[in-house]
């Protein structure tokens, strides 16, 4: 039975923390492919010891795209149901995980450090336009998934 997305204001936390991970994880599809296509993915693997191993790429990326989702399932419902509210959410939570992910979080993990130099974000240039296109399918496929419960 579908429901207003209104209501996705007063959803019980499960169920919005489920909907953001499977939102984050069809976003997280996108991005992955866009990756593979950049050869890209397999640099994931190096969080698991694994550089250069586009499986462990994929799996870990996949499994980082669904906690990130569930994340964006929690601010969610705080955009509203519009589609122009939830996109722009989306893009800026997209910018808000390049800033954190490629250049703070993982650099740290490979032992680089941060890379918030002109040089450093410029070199994260193109996985700066696959976080956003994460944000906005995210942000798409949560308001997709709230309209059909």
């Amino acid at each position: 039975m579908a429901t207003d997305t209104s209501t996705t204001m007063t959803d019980q936390l499960p169920q919005r923390l489920t909907r953001g991970a499977l939102a984050g994880l069809i976003g997280g599809l996108v991005f992955g492919m866009m990756m593979t296509m950049m050869g890209m993915i397999g640099m994931v693997g190096a969080l698991a010891g694994q550089p250069g191993n586009a499986v462990v790429g994929w799996g870990l990326h996949l499994i980082i795209s669904a906690v990130i989702g569930a994340g964006f399932g929690l601010l969610a419902p705080a955009l509203g149901d519009a589609t122009g509210k939830l996109l722009a959410g989306g893009l800026v939570y997209g910018l808000v995980w390049w800033f954190l992910g490629p250049l703070l979080i993982m650099p740290t993990m490979m032992g680089m450090g941060p890379q918030l130099s002109a040089a450093g974000m410029s070199a994260a240039m193109s996985s700066l336009w696959g976080h956003l296109i994460y944000g906005a399918v995210t942000a798409l496929a949560w308001g997709w998934l709230a309209r059909r419960d």
